[in-house]
């Protein structure tokens, strides 16, 4: 979907047709700029300047039939009466930004007369549109500063993205291939309260509906998949037979065009497996999984369907993004407790997106322990350096909470020449020891969605509009605070 967001400007009829003219100009001087510019990846459409309740009201709902409007704009010009807002505000089903911007940035002190303090009174307007839209509990993004601010614009681009996640949100359909890995309590969650939230829809199939999908792929395709492993990745034999390690490698291929398949034949956009339910299935998907990943499907391993939905949900709203560093499913695994070096080894046993990789991809066929099956074929890599964010969607059994841990991903000391599977290493903010402390105190999952090109408060935005509760972890947390804004949560959202 080519998505747009509409610029509503609001004002209204008691300064003139002079004052109006000048309004429209203005804002469409604004539009003009902000789509000229290569700061917002999304095109901005300007709407004509709002005076009254029928064309407000007229001009929301027709946001709300129009596919391609991932979210409307405001910026109030002059004062605009906010009852006018009531009805209109009360319809729209689309992401609100209050944009607190005013079209000249310096008070004119030697000509200023009150022509123009009607038309430049955005500090007066703002107050009264941000009074009905508080008084209303309707969820938006305020951002403030001069319209030509790069940091207005920054802010702009990343609420889109958000706004477009949550857009998006209601269209993820997630295929469960086989259920919840036994005994394990953070990967359940109330699927049905999850589409009324989010939209989400998660559907169940038994492993061999897929398993006919993968053993009617035509072996030339099969090979031919097979041979752009072998020019895109090096492959590492480490003794194992080159014409065995092949065929493990070809299982791989004919997974991934199969599951891939299944799924837009079924248009599913996330995929949850498990190693305990594998059916007639060669291998564990791995190398599979993990090509999907990186065409944008969301993936959870062991039924984590929660996890896999987020997954895709990130990769929608990073796609796009200029060098973009990269979107995975994760985990964590082990810490690293020597002073100065501290961390958590992220990997799975071989689920790890590789758009997050840094230099060269290989290809290992290694044992896996469990799954029952033989051994699988997976990519193999080192995580990109810098911050990034690890998003845990938990369900607390009366509501949902979405907890974000701003992290620096590093690299690890020396090579693990023994550990078959993708990594990443990376310290959580502030640190390890009140990262670790808060994520456990909020309840957070070992399974992550991972990107370096998302904020914590892009996510946080996104949990505000679904209605839910977020906890941000980084680099102001302290533990007795967060204590009491968990308790404070407890009473606010149950």
């Amino acid at each position: 979907m080519s998505y747009k967001f509409w610029f509503c400007t609001g004002s209204q009829d008691l300064y003139g047709e002079e004052c109006l003219r000048k309004v429209a100009a203005n804002s469409a001087n604004i539009v003009e700029m902000l789509n000229g510019g290569k700061a917002l990846p999304f095109e901005i459409v300007l709407k004509q300047t709002l005076i009254s309740q029928e064309t407000i009201r007229k001009t929301m709902n027709e946001a709300n039939n129009d596919p391609e409007c991932a979210g409307v704009i405001t910026w109030m010009h002059t004062f605009s009466p906010a009852k006018m807002w009531i009805n209109g505000l009360r319809e729209l089903r689309k992401p609100l930004c209050h944009l607190l911007i005013q079209y000249n940035e310096e008070i004119p002190y030697d000509t200023i007369d009150m022509d123009f303090m009607n038309e430049n009174q955005s500090a007066h307007g703002d107050r009264e549109y941000g009074h009905i839209v508080s008084r209303m509990g309707i969820e938006r993004k305020i951002i403030f500063g001069h319209w030509s601010s790069l940091s207005v614009w920054e802010r702009l681009a990343r609420w889109m993205r958000t706004a477009v996640g949550i857009v998006e949100s209601s269209h993820i359909r997630v295929c469960r291939v086989g259920d919840n890995m036994n005994n394990v309590a953070v990967t359940e969650g109330d699927k049905v309260e999850a589409q009324i939230k989010f939209g989400w829809e998660v559907d169940h199939y038994c492993v061999n509906d897929l398993v006919d999908y993968v053993d009617r792929v035509p072996k030339g395709d099969v090979e031919a998949l097979t041979e752009e492993y072998y020019s895109k990745y090096t492959m590492l034999y480490e003794g194992r037979d080159p014409e065995e390690f092949r065929r493990h490698v070809a299982v791989q291929a004919q997974i991934e065009l199969g599951t891939e398949k299944f799924l837009r034949d079924g248009n599913y956009h996330a995929i949850v497996t498990h190693f305990g339910m594998l059916g007639g299935l060669k291998q564990l998907p791995g190398l599979a999984i993990q090509r999907l990943m990186e065409r944008g499907y969301g993936f959870g391993a062991e039924g984590d369907w929660k996890t896999a939905a987020m997954v895709r949900l990130m990769k929608i709203m990073t796609k796009g993004i200029p060098d973009a560093k990269g979107t995975s499913f994760m985990e964590d695994y082990t810490y690293n407790l020597v002073a100065g070096k501290e961390g958590i080894l992220q990997s799975h046993m071989l689920e790890v997106c590789p758009s997050v990789s840094d230099g060269e991809i290989f290809v290992k066929v290694a044992p896996l322990s469990m799954g029952n099956r033989e051994d699988p074929a997976r990519l193999v890599f080192t995580s990109k350096t810098g911050p990034g964010i690890a998003v845990s969607l938990i369900d607390l059994g009366s509501r949902f909470r979405l907890i974000i841990n701003s992290v620096e991903c590093k690299k690890v000391e020396k090579p693990m020449p023994k550990l078959p599977v993708a990594t990443a290493f990376w310290t959580p903010k502030p640190s390890l020891e009140v990262g670790v402390e808060g994520w456990i105190m909020a309840g957070g999952a070992h399974h992550t969605a991972f990107t370096y090109d998302l904020s914590a408060e892009q996510m946080a935005d996104w949990a505000a509009a679904m209605g839910i509760e977020s906890i941000v972890i980084d680099e102001n947390t302290r533990i007795r605070e967060l204590k009491n804004e968990l308790k404070w949560n407890s009473v606010l959202y149950r």
